[in-house]
């Protein structure tokens, strides 16, 4: 199944301790803090793969992200939900490996508010990704510079959980290519 916008999302205190849950709309017109996961998958070149968010998106549609993010369901582990919204948005599978947790709020479109503790994982593909075309518009492979580059000249392409991504883990971020 398909994450659809009325998922409910696990509510945590900053150490990642559960809480309750909420549904996913609720949570981001709120702002309470809750668990998220992202994946950034390389090539062995190097190359990272992004995504364009569909635009009916319930936010940040038709902006360039990671290769996928999302949410782990109610008693769902974060790697497991990693794996499984790889395949749901990018209709392929990868090894993950975790690469860092990072905590970021911040304002979105549609008066929505992101306030999440984000578990990003890394991964490495050499294939071609098969998006649903309800999540994702485009995709691109592109090397980190370029990206960066890009992300420096046109800053509201990316969605801002991305450009964090970016600024802070740059380095880890650098490094996928290297993970098996």
């Amino acid at each position: 199944m398909v994450s659809t916008d009325n998922d409910r999302v696990i509510l945590v205190e900053r150490d990642d301790r559960e809480v309750g849950t909420l549904d996913k709309l609720a949570a981001h017109q709120s702002g309470v803090l809750h668990r998220a996961l992202s994946v950034i998958v390389a090539r062995s070149d190097g190359s990272l793969l992004l995504q364009k968010r569909a635009a009916a998106k319930y936010h940040s549609g038709g902006l360039w992200t990671n290769t996928c993010c999302s949410h782990p369901r109610p008693g769902e582990a974060v790697d497991v939900a990693a794996q499984r919204r790889l395949e749901e948005e990018m209709g392929f599978a990868c090894p993950l490996t975790p690469l860092f947790t990072v905590h970021y709020r911040a304002n979105v479109s549609n008066d929505l508010i992101e306030n999440e503790l984000v578990h990003v994982f890394g991964g490495r593909f050499e294939g071609e990704p098969n998006p649903n075309p309800a999540e994702v518009e485009d995709w691109r492979w592109a090397s980190p510079e370029a990206i960066r580059q890009d992300v420096t000249a046109h800053p509201d392409h990316y969605s801002v959980w991305f450009r964090k991504y970016l600024d802070e883990f740059g380095g880890e971020i650098g490094g996928i290519a290297a993970v098996s």
